[in-house]
């Protein structure tokens, strides 16, 4: 758009997005870079009532104002208006009112809008008076010369032309200046189909559907148009087209940018921030170290300077209060992330627990003295407890101050074919054969469209002979990187020292109540206007660590501290060596589990490098580690210098540290020029690329290698480009892998009890009875008993019976709601259950439901009290009892009926119903609790297709795509439907394994009409056919069915 504008030799553009400033900074940066004049505003919602009116029917439409801020204050003005309109105002849409507009007009001019204005629409509606009077209140709150009615000119605009009469006649009855604009929402008149179809993926329709609800395409000119074109329009009102470079010289705004900004952090009054910073850090190494060596005092003081001489103590003391903070409130705080862990001082202060000596970790990575931007400090905190850390800073600065940060979801390359194709109307089949010839992204990088086009020989050839193909990627290509959706960063977090409308304009999450900044991470940071970020992430497994240790500190009355446990503990590093690390952090993969058994780790030095290399690229040197590991003889150095650097891992370059850190060692880089090179590298960008790689090799032979040697050490690099992971950041994952196999070696009962815990509370869906399925197979695998539900015994979660049992939990169970769980324990806390009538009687039947009770005898809960096909029938007559009983007894009758109580605890006669077989039992099980957990109805069948398949379920996540693969399971789920183009039928199926480990698969027409007579649900089936890694999860795309009766065929 900018680039067009200046092709067009436009000195000014103006940005008015509705209702929003999302792209506001970016817009502001790009237009500086192309020389011309950004003008910020928006195009705001006004209510026709009030912006607190949100009646259903009244207040649902809205009219359009244009907002363009003159100056800082304007900006600051339209920040502020927008974030109210859409913290306050919201209703279908972000709205103002000239309340509103009153109290914060300052330095902002205000134009009328389009033909749905606020001053336009009563004009079109013949309503003069309210057009009048609407006229003269923005004129009056604005401030003459800053008050425009504005005229547009677009093709078959019903009532546009008759408008702009009016609104002359209005300008020259109320002396209102007017203006000439253009409403742009594309760059070219041929980008006019690219924005319907993107209109019609936003409203689930097709090009071809008629009489679209919201449609653009009857007027294809909304394009940037060029200046003779506007002036040809507008040649009967030359002081509309003059009054748009006056509003652009009154528009003069200044953006700080890139200028940080720290918040408020008090210290003890009548100190200075320095002083008290080193007094805190040198009490905490004496707390962390029995002796403060000089190696210690020297890295200390080292790291000290650099952060006190750069400003930089209020953001780390910041950092260690909250920390400090979530672990006096016992919040499982992680051992650090990323290259934070290098420093000492972090470790000192608590920020971290990886002490860098021990790691030989370099503070440089973390903070180097020639680093010009603050350096980023990321947490991880348990998951389930995560909010309550961002409450607290939210508490301590001010929620006017503290805010999560916005995201949004582009359309990517592979999308943008899937959604064009579906809005163009082709088959299923066409987009995917030409979505599936784009190759994948790599890590921090998108696959482009055009990269593909290069890439491809299969798409290229595709693109220049079918001409489907090409209009289907030109469209797309037009529609790549468009925003898709606004949602909640995964972890980032801004705190400010004033409100953040004085930074950022505001608004609550999609579909929820939290408060987010409109601009993004890489415009609200460092890189645009400075605040403060820092990035809170919850981590699963530390909710697994944090609930183990409570289950240790009850069941066994033991208060665990990590820091009294030896990394050099035998026994984790043979539960480690066997591969069976279900639970373990990073750890859990099969192809990880594969390679940690052939490692055999006997230090955490071995797990820091193997986190480190299990990435694509590095994955590599994973053989050639582990040889060295079992075989010290074949260790070997690239050059002899480099031996302390690559001790740890073998001689083998294995962390982004070790590009740095022999780049330093053998080339003579500085710092500053090693973490240019890791950019380099991980950007991939081929011209820096051989910039770096010359740089690399002349400063090798200077520093007294020889040319061949230097050549191949840079071959050495080219597998990390993209993947290389920092030797801080792998300690850290290191540290937690560690701890969570220390927890399970040692405290089998309570860490998986934790696991099953975490699993159930973090997870829905299918996914959450995989893991439970999943965490139930490893109990047994360990002889730990999973007892099932009992209505007497269980608690909320998962918990622990007779010091070594696991008891399944109430919320586990499928319909059963926190409500009802809290009725039942409060009234069993007063004394367990007798009877299936005593427990319907204490209960409040309010939450606890006839679902909720049909859902607790079905799953097992009740078998206590009788059958349970026979509590099922007695369950309505007991309850209309027990209703009228609890009526008497409130009429004051209860005494009444003494011997009516009496026989109501007796059992009713109920010998005589039959009760569920074992097999619907079990079906009961697989319903309720997501798994089969006293046993598995088709274990027998499940465990001779062992001896036909090439992959186990959980393999099945570690393929590439197009893998041949043949798997075996119990069709679990069976959707069947009909394609559009031939009404042909197909399947989508899931199907388990025996430990309840589910995969989707899809069957096409001809496959399936081959073999629709085995797809029936509840049988076993093996399965042929390829991976396809189009989703998150790979599926299988069948080839090949086989039944129960010819799996040896």
């Amino acid at each position: 758009m900018v680039t067009r504008a200046k092709e067009l030799d436009m000195k000014a553009l103006a940005i008015t997005d509705h209702g929003n400033m999302y792209a506001t900074i970016k817009f502001y940066k790009e237009c500086l870079e192309q020389g011309i004049k950004p003008i910020i505003g928006s195009e705001i919602y006004i209510s026709k009532r009030s912006r607190h009116d949100k009646e259903a029917g009244v207040d649902g439409d809205s009219n359009h104002l244009i907002l363009l801020a003159k100056n800082d204050l304007g900006y600051k003005n339209l920040m502020k208006i927008i974030s109210i309109a859409n913290l306050e105002g919201y209703y279908y849409r972000p709205r103002t009112d000239t309340e509103l507009l009153r109290k914060h007009s300052e330095g902002l001019i205000c134009l009328s809008a389009c033909v749905n204005g606020y001053v336009s629409e009563p004009l079109i509606m013949g309503q003069d008076e309210t057009a009048i009077e609407r006229a003269k209140k923005l004129n009056e709150i604005f401030g003459e010369g800053n008050f425009y009615l504005e005229l547009q000119k677009h093709i078959d605009v019903k009532d546009q032309d008759s408008l702009n009469q009016k609104l002359i006649n209005l300008s020259e009855k109320l002396s209102i200046p007017i203006v000439a604009t253009n409403d742009n929402h594309y760059i070219y008149p041929q980008d006019a189909e690219a924005q319907e179809a993107l209109l019609c993926i936003q409203t689930q329709t097709t090009l071809n559907d008629k009489d679209r609800r919201l449609s653009m395409i009857s007027s294809p000119d909304f394009y940037i148009k060029s200046k003779e074109e506007m002036v040809g329009l507008f040649l009967q009102n030359p002081q509309a087209i003059e009054n748009t470079v006056k509003i652009a010289e009154m528009c003069n705004l200044e953006i700080k940018l890139g200028q940080w900004i720290m918040p408020v952090f008090d210290v003890p009054k009548g100190k200075i921030s320095a002083d008290f910073f080193r007094e805190e850090v040198d009490r905490g190494l004496k707390k962390r170290y029995t002796n403060i060596t000089k190696e210690i005092k020297e890295r200390a003081e080292y790291e000290l300077s650099i952060i006190i001489k750069k400003g930089y103590e209020k953001y780390i003391l910041i950092v260690a209060d909250f920390v400090n903070w979530a672990k006096s409130q016992k919040i499982t705080v992680g051992p650090g992330r990323g290259s934070n862990a290098g420093s000492i001082v972090s470790y000192a202060l608590e920020i971290s627990d990886v002490d860098p000596l021990f790691f030989k970790l370099p503070f440089e990575r973390f903070l180097n003295p020639e680093r010009p931007s603050p350096p980023d400090i990321d947490l991880d905190f348990a998951d389930n407890r995560r909010d309550e850390v961002i409450k607290y800073v939210t508490d301590k600065y001010g929620r006017d101050k503290v805010a999560q940060i916005i995201t949004f979801g582009t359309i990517e390359a592979r999308g943008s074919i899937r959604d064009m194709g579906r809005v163009m109307g082709m088959p299923y089949s066409g987009p995917d054969r030409i979505s599936k010839m784009i190759p994948p992204g790599w890590q921090g990088h998108a696959m482009t469209l055009d990269k593909a086009l290069e890439q491809s020989p299969e798409l290229r050839i595709a693109y220049q002979t079918e001409p489907e193909t090409r209009k289907l990627l030109d469209l797309a290509r037009k529609i790549e990187g468009v925003a898709r959706h606004a949602s909640v960063h995964a972890a980032g977090v801004v705190i400010a020292d004033k409100p953040l409308t004085e930074y950022t304009p505001l608004q609550k999450e999609p579909n929820g109540e939290k408060i987010i900044t409109q601009y993004d991470m890489y415009t609200v940071g460092e890189d645009g206007v400075g605040l403060l970020k820092i990035d809170f992430l919850g981590l699963r497994n530390l909710t697994i660590i944090q609930e183990s240790l409570g289950f240790i500190k009850e069941n066994r009355n033991e208060d665990m501290d990590f820091s009294k446990i030896s990394f050099e503990d035998t026994k984790t590093y043979s539960l480690l060596a066997s591969g069976e690390t279900t639970g373990i952090f990073q750890l859990e993969s099969a192809g990880m589990r594969r390679y940690i058994k052939e490692l055999k780790p006997t230090s955490i030095f071995d797990l820091q490098a193997m986190v480190a290399l299990y990435r694509p690229g590095p994955m590599a040197y994973i053989p050639e580690f582990i040889r060295r590991k079992n075989n010290p003889a074949l260790i070997t150095y690239p050059d002899p210098r480099l031996k302390d650097i690559l001790k740890e891992s073998y001689g083998i370059i294995t962390f982004q540290d070790d590009l740095l850190l022999t780049a330093i060692k053998v080339a003579g880089y500085s710092w500053i020029e090693a973490d240019k090179l890791r950019k380099a590298v991980g950007k991939k960008i081929p011209a820096e690329m051989k910039k770096q790689h010359d740089k690399f090799v002349n400063g090798c032979v200077t520093n007294g290698m020889n040319k061949k040697n230097a050549e191949n050490l840079w071959i050495l690099f080219e597998p990390f480009a993209g993947y290389g992971f920092g030797k801080a950041h792998a300690a850290c994952y290191a540290t937690i892998a560690f701890r969570t196999a220390y927890l399970k070696a040692h405290y089998s009962v309570e860490f998986m009890t934790a696991f099953l815990t975490a699993e159930s509370r973090g997870t829905t869906g299918p996914a959450k009875n995989e893991k439970i399925a999943e965490g139930v197979a490893e109990c047994k695998r360990l002889n730990i008993l999973v007892l099932p539900p009992d209505i007497n015994k269980s608690d909320s979660e998962f918990s622990i019976e007779d010091k070594e049992k696991i008891r399944f939990g109430l919320s586990a169970i499928k319909n059963i709601g926190g409500a009802a769980i809290k009725s039942i324990i409060t009234s069993r806390n007063e004394g367990e259950f007798k009877s299936f009538e005593d427990f319907l009687r204490r209960v409040d039947l309010g939450p606890v439901n006839k679902k909720t009770i049909e859902s607790l005898i079905k799953a097992g809960a009740m078998d206590q009290f009788g059958k349970r096909a026979s509590l099922l029938i007695q369950y309505p007559t007991i309850v209309e009892k027990t209703g009228r009983k609890k009526k008497q007894e409130d009429e004051g009758q209860g005494t009444l009926f003494d011997s009516d109580t009496q026989m109501s605890e007796e059992p009713l006669k109920t010998s005589e119903i039959e009760d569920f077989t074992l097999k619907e039992k079990l079906g009961f099980e697989k319903e309720f609790l997501g798994i089969y957990l006293t046993a598995h109805p088709m274990i027998d069948e499940l465990m001779s297709v062992k001896n036909v398949v090439t992959h186990e379920m959980a393999q099945i996540l570690e393929e590439i795509e197009g893998s041949k693969v043949t798997i075996g399971g119990i069709v679990e789920n069976l959707r069947r439907i009909f394609t559009k183009k031939t009404g042909s039928e197909m399947a989508f199926i899931t199907i388990a394994d025996e430990k309840g480990i589910a995969v989707e698969c899809i069957i096409f027409p001809k496959i399936f009409d081959q073999y629709k007579s085995y797809l029936q649900k509840d049988t076993v089936v093996v399965l042929e056919g390829k991976i396809d890694t189009k989703n998150d999860r790979p599926i299988v795309i069948v080839d090949k069915i086989r039944s129960n009766s010819n799996f040896s065929s």
